[in-house]
């Protein structure tokens, strides 16, 4: 994969170690995020058919989510202040998507990780050679995201009520939690 040419930095622009820790707290805080989006729909679909799909995605949310915990750890990256609001807001989005039936659910999967692939792409193009095991990662795991996309649009999430609408919404809140969580 060829990387694009960094832009020289300005007076002003963070460090590469300050890139780094705050792609290191978003992704951290996303994951998070995403492991209680999954169970607010599990506790809604859980016990269906659709429940096993759930916790398939769940469990590879939280690998991902033990990663970027490892990953904090490692590298003394403060985690982001707003973790007890996602924790409440993930569990809430899930569980609300979910009411609306498992096209809901789906839709909220599609959406959330078209936005998180977006994000990853971005991350994947900043990263350089001296952060090639975490670009590595990133990457990995944003291939996992996008399978999940798949199964989504797999189990109707299109045909959600006012997928547009919906979808839209979720991925600027998505887009909203990234901005916050890397500064705060």
């Amino acid at each position: 994969m060829t990387r694009q040419t960094a832009a020289p930095r300005l007076p002003g622009d963070p460090s590469a170690r300050a890139t780094v820790a705050r792609m290191i707290r978003v992704d951290h805080a996303g994951e998070y995020g995403a492991k209680r989006i999954y169970q607010g729909q599990q506790a809604i679909l859980g016990r269906g058919q659709y429940g096993p799909i759930l916790r398939q995605m769940q469990a590879q949310e939280q690998v991902h989510l033990d990663t970027f915990s490892r990953l904090i750890a490692e590298r003394r990256v403060r985690p982001t202040a707003l973790l007890p609001f996602w924790h409440v807001a993930g569990f809430a989005l899930g569980a609300a998507t979910a009411l609306l039936g498992h096209r809901g659910a789906m839709a909220c999967t599609v959406a959330v990780e078209e936005a998180i692939d977006e994000h990853y792409r971005a991350q994947e193009a900043i990263l350089g050679e001296d952060e090639a095991a975490l670009s590595e990662t990133i990457g990995r795991f944003r291939a996992e995201e996008l399978e999940h996309r798949d199964i989504g649009l797999a189990n109707e999430a299109e045909q959600a009520p006012g997928y547009r609408v919906l979808s839209a919404a979720i991925k600027a809140g998505c887009k909203l939690a990234i901005k916050v969580s890397e500064r705060i």
